[in-house]
């Protein structure tokens, strides 16, 4: 494997490793929320577990994505984690306060 495949293989694991989190956090967040019966906030979650499947797709076609369109790609699904995880933490905050 030479060290650019060794390069986007970290790069992927590590993208993968947070969408894992942000899934995760999804789940609880939903949890609580239909425990405290935040009705407002299960909606929002709903549509950020459906942004979360819209960089799934992303991040498999940046597995995919040859060597020209491999950056932008990658800068794509970086930039869609990190809006998905700002939104968890501002769903978290709103939980947490309730």
């Amino acid at each position: 494997m030479s060290t650019e495949n060794i390069a986007k293989k970290a790069v992927e694991d590590k993208i993968e490793a947070q969408v894992k989190t942000v899934q995760a956090k999804l789940d609880v967040l939903k949890l609580k929320a239909e425990a405290a019966k935040a009705i407002a906030e299960v909606a929002a979650i709903a549509e950020l577990v459906t942004r979360k499947r819209a960089v799934d797709q992303k991040l498999s076609e940046l597995k995919k994505s040859g060597e020209t369109k491999y950056q932008q790609a990658k800068a794509d699904v970086e930039s869609r984690v990190a809006e998905l995880e700002q939104s968890v933490q501002a769903i978290e905050a709103k939980i947490k306060a309730a």
